[in-house]
């Protein structure tokens, strides 16, 4: 197999509401809100009529990506025995993705995010991790990492205690791996790990210039560069309308974002600009190539609703 997702897995359930349902839930347009009470977020999904069901989660969106440009991949995240669970799974195996998790009945149940569109086509959303975001070591399918050239993490799943486990034995015993330091709340949250992380175990990390300036708390980008080309790894950051960069030891490449684009919706960019690097990476191509790829499917989902294309 070439490259094996390790992520939360979240069933993304997008509702049309107006305006209105958005005020009175307290909630505040184009944000995401983490709920940690089930029976609230139960609430709020009973008035809702669902228009589609997709198996989401950040890293499990790349892996798709990776999967429909002709890759052989899969992925492992945990969800429980439910409705939504069953959905899940199905949705990955549809697109050719190989599920290596056994569901079974648990205690919460199937992460979900609840994607609310509003008719200005703003997306709200509300995160309920549920099963997801309890990983443990015992989840994580060794002969499954062993098989695979690659591993990809998303910083979305680190945490203290079982993940951090999980995390640490799929690093352990991984070919390679690669990981999307996925957003700047997980940075700031995670600092010291994430460092640890970019600068002793990952062969490839994936950053938005916040995530990374963040990371090393650099004044300007200079700094930024000048502390990726002393880590002799491939770090690869994202511009938003800059472009994107490589950093391997010396070798600094660009590449820019296409022109005229009509953007209907940014969910998604970084998933699968990781998905067209990856694409690129595995199959050998140059680092040039595989920056123009990333940037070529990010492109594409930026002009569509939602993170698959």
């Amino acid at each position: 197999m070439k490259i094996l997702g390790i992520g939360n897995a979240i069933v993304d359930v997008i509702c049309k509401v107006d305006d209105s349902f958005i005020s009175k839930n307290n909630l505040t347009k184009s944000t995401m809100k983490l709920f940690f009470d089930e029976n609230e977020f139960k609430k709020l999904l009973n008035d809702l009529k669902i228009e589609k069901t997709v198996s989401g989660g950040s890293v499990a969106n790349s892996i798709v990506g990776i999967s429909q440009l002709g890759d052989e991949v899969g992925f492992i995240g945990k969800v429980s025995d439910d409705d939504f669970g069953s959905k899940y799974e199905e949705g990955l195996k549809k697109e050719n993705v190989k599920y290596f998790y056994s569901k079974k009945k648990e205690e919460l149940p199937t992460g979900t995010c609840l994607i609310l569109v509003t008719p200005d086509s703003e997306r709200t959303m509300c995160t309920f991790l549920g099963t997801a975001g309890k990983i443990n070591e015992n989840d994580v399918n060794i002969d499954a990492i062993k098989k695979s050239e690659i591993i990809f993490l998303e910083g979305y799943l680190w945490d203290e205690g079982e993940p951090k486990k999980a995390f640490d034995k799929a690093i352990n015993n991984a070919n390679k791996v690669a990981m999307s330091l996925s957003d700047q709340f997980c940075v700031d949250r995670h600092k010291p790990h994430f460092l640890n992380l970019v600068k002793n175990k990952l062969d490839i990390t994936f950053a938005n210039e916040q995530e990374i300036t963040s990371l090393i708390e650099a004044k300007n980008f200079d700094e930024v560069i000048n502390f990726s080309k002393q880590l002799n790894k491939l770090i690869i950051i994202t511009r938003g309308e800059k472009g994107a960069i490589a950093v391997n030891g010396e070798e600094i490449l660009e590449s820019n974002t296409h022109k005229n684009l009509k953007i209907v919706d940014l969910t998604g960019a970084g998933d699968l600009f990781a998905a067209g690097f990856l694409h690129g990476y595995i199959n050998k191509l140059s680092t040039q190539k595989c920056l123009e790829k990333g940037t070529e499917m990010s492109s594409k989902i930026i002009q569509q609703i939602g993170a698959r294309l």
